[in-house]
């Protein structure tokens, strides 16, 4: 390799202004070049969006492999990453998730002795590649709104993680029934009265004193909706109702339902009812 400068990683997109707790995202144009072993404190997965040829240091020696878009590559925290070579610019999803969000989604496994993800070099996995593209695509519409949706997101990502890529196999527990009729009134309760707030899947369980994936698991066998899908539609209900009111402004009503973004605000109202809350609200 030249003695240059490295060239500069394009960030295109990331989620560290968003608030986002547990899981981060890049969205990055990946240059060609050489890059260090470096030891990452989260596990890193990295979905490929275009094709390319990556070559790795392991054992003393270079292995290459082509990438095709759609392909995955899985990095454990426990294991430094290898010295890796990119042999032309590419778009690349990268996702850190934290040790710590991990190891809560492993207090739902059977056995939690020893748990730990195996390197994967080069994998094809629908559901994590649907995942980052959803989280991508979330964070850019939604930008800080899309915590809630991030912290589902990546408690689901744990739990595949933990039953496919695990060093043991892992049996997660399974939960029916839903949850308990008070615990479900406790819950829906308190999603309304804090509507105005920037809820969080951690906030939201312990109000029932469940995990986050036991909760979000039972909330959705009771209601038919996600966590964050509830959410999102008890904000937009609230909404309908504010717009009656003539002495609150649209921005106003925005605050009130937990949106940071009037942009925002209006797709998400639309995508649910067809119209802005504008032309809602003058149509009344």
């Amino acid at each position: 390799m030249s003695n240059h400068e490295p060239p500069q990683h394009l960030h295109l997109l990331e989620s560290f202004e968003a608030g986002w707790d547990g899981l981060h995202l890049i969205y990055e144009l990946e240059p060609a070049d050489e890059i260090p072993e470096t030891q990452f404190a989260q596990h890193l997965i990295i979905i490929a969006l275009d094709d390319f040829r990556g070559s790795y240091t392991l054992n003393g020696r270079w292995q290459h492999i082509d990438y095709t878009k759609g392909d995955i590559g899985i990095f454990p925290a426990s294991q430094p990453f290898p010295k890796a070579q990119v042999d032309r610019e590419v778009p690349i999803i990268d996702l850190f998730v934290e040790r710590a969000t991990l190891t809560r989604a492993a207090h739902e496994c059977v056995n939690t002795d020893q748990i730990e993800l195996v390197p994967q070099l080069k994998l094809r996995d629908p559901l994590i590649s649907h995942m980052g593209l959803a989280l991508l695509a979330e964070l850019e519409a939604a930008g800080a709104d899309s915590r809630l949706y991030a912290e589902s997101m990546a408690t689901a990502l744990c739990v595949h993680l933990l039953r496919r890529y695990s060093s043991r196999q892992q049996q997660l527990k399974d939960y029916t029934g839903g949850l308990p009729k008070y615990k479900l009134r406790q819950v829906v309760s308190y999603i309304h009265e804090n509507l105005d707030q920037n809820l969080t899947l951690a906030e939201l369980s312990a109000v029932v004193q469940m995990s986050p994936h036991y909760f979000a698991s039972l909330f959705k066998q009771s209601t038919g909706l996600t966590p964050h899908q509830y959410v999102i539609k008890s904000r937009i209900e609230k909404a309908k109702q504010l717009l009656v009111r003539r002495d609150l402004t649209l921005v106003e009503i925005c605050q009130e339902v937990g949106f940071e973004s009037q942009s925002h605000f209006t797709r998400v109202f639309r995508k649910h009812t067809t119209t802005t809350p504008k032309v809602y609200r003058d149509r009344l």
